[in-house]
């Protein structure tokens, strides 16, 4: 086990029956309150974007912004959020999908990405994979490609990465 992979482990708090019974929470509040773990974690994402000529990162509302700012000013580029219904101001795509226990929506600006651009999905966690796949396709409503997705943490008893298909994934902590 690498060395930062072990010190997001021994970082993350589980709380369980959190949001319902039955569910054990993987919450990355105390990883956001190390500065050193959030520079290791950009700097990884980064160094697994170095050869795919990504011109945006996407980061979905809300935590996937915590990733994908730092992530994109680090590369130098631009910075795209997937919010939630009500929040963005001008012409919007929207993209509705399942929950493991409900349902959601997501948008994009309809001028976030210009067709053709490279995109890169990032968010803290997959779980089913039901929200990464919608904002994949929010990016393609605009004719974007999608390089990639990056998450923190991958639950992979969840089987995400499956809803994912050909997309390429890449996870630093697997549980």
């Amino acid at each position: 086990m690498s060395e930062l992979v072990s010190a997001i482990k021994s970082t993350i708090r589980d709380v369980p029956d959190f949001p319902k019974p039955g569910i054990l929470f993987k919450d990355i509040t105390p990883v956001l309150a190390r500065h050193d773990l959030m520079k290791d974690i950009t700097a990884r994402f980064a160094e697994g974007c170095r050869d795919k000529h990504i011109d945006a990162v996407v980061g979905m509302e809300s935590r996937g912004f915590l990733f994908g700012v730092p992530l994109a000013m680090h590369l130098g580029i631009p910075f795209v959020p997937a919010r939630k219904p009500g929040k963005l101001p001008y012409h919007k795509v929207s993209e509705s999908y399942a929950l493991e226990y409900g349902s959601a929506t997501l948008e994009l600006h309809t001028d976030a990405l210009a067709r053709g651009q490279r995109a890169l999905i990032v968010d803290d966690l997959i779980a089913t994979g039901c929200t990464a796949l919608a904002t994949a396709k929010l990016v393609e409503k605009l004719g974007a490609e999608v390089v990639g997705f990056g998450f923190v943490i991958e639950l992979s008893f969840l089987d995400g990465r499956k809803v994912l298909g050909n997309y390429s994934v890449d996870s630093i902590v697997a549980y």
